[in-house]
Order: C-alpha cells, then sequence, then structure tokens
C-alpha cells in the first residue's frame, strides 16, 4: 500500500480530487523533489507545488506546499497490524490566507469527508488488485 500510495503518478487513480501531476525535478522522489498538482475542491480548480519533506519508504511521507490559497503541510503514515494489515492515515495541516481563512470551517469539514472517500477509495483499488 505504501509503495502504491507514495507514488505521485499514482494519486490521480485514488485521490478524488485530484486530476493532474507533474513532476517537476528529476525522478526518484527524494528530499526536495518538486511536484505540480492540479485538483478541484469545492467546485474550485486548484493549482500548487508540493516540495517533498520528507520520505521514508513504507513509513512515511511528508510534502508541503507555501503556494496561496493556503500553506500546507500533507503527512502520510503506513504501519502495519496484528491482523496483518496495513493501516494508512492522511493529515493535513494549513495555514489559510485571505477567502480561504473566512472558509476555514467548511474546508475542514470537506477536507476530512475527502480524506476518507480517498482512502477507502485506495482500500478498493489495492483489494481488487490483489484478487
Amino acid at each position: 500500500m505504501a509503495g502504491y500510495a507514495s507514488e505521485p503518478d499514482n494519486a490521480t487513480t485514488w485521490y478524488s480530487n485530484i486530476v493532474e501531476v507533474e513532476w517537476k525535478t528529476p525522478r526518484p522522489l527524494r528530499v526536495g523533489t518538486n511536484l505540480d498538482f492540479v485538483a478541484r475542491f469545492l467546485g474550485r480548480r486548484l493549482a500548487y507545488t508540493y516540495e517533498i519533506r520528507e520520505p521514508i519508504p513504507d513509513q512515511r511521507l511528508v510534502m508541503s506546499t507555501s503556494d496561496p490559497p493556503f500553506a500546507m503541510e500533507t503527512t502520510y503514515e503506513w504501519e502495519d497490524t496484528t491482523s496483518g494489515d496495513t493501516k494508512m492515515t492522511i493529515r493535513n495541516r494549513g495555514k489559510p490566507s485571505g477567502f480561504a481563512n473566512i472558509a476555514l470551517p467548511i474546508m475542514t469539514s470537506a477536507m476530512r469527508r475527502a480524506n476518507q472517500k480517498d482512502l477507502a477509495m485506495i482500500k478498493r483499488t489495492l483489494e481488487s488488485v490483489s484478487e
């Protein structure tokens, strides 16, 4: 799961809001890698560049952006469970500005729902491949 989820080229298959990913720096994924993402969120098109901060294979991936409308850090973490499955956690932290700051309660709720939907989608995707 971690390998699939941490591969930026797979983001459009399991992230419901991500419509495009473009590598801005050479592969492989490492500290300092820059990736352009285009997303649709709350009916708006968002384009931003993430920089990879902490890539620890099969454990943790941290990336951040300082692009408007809000600076954000996204963290993915994976851990083995006692049943032999993998638990994946997504956490987004950000500092909105302008209109995004006013709409923070709505955005927080929408991001939480989107994260839950995305985790369910990657689970379904990976389970269908393993069948």
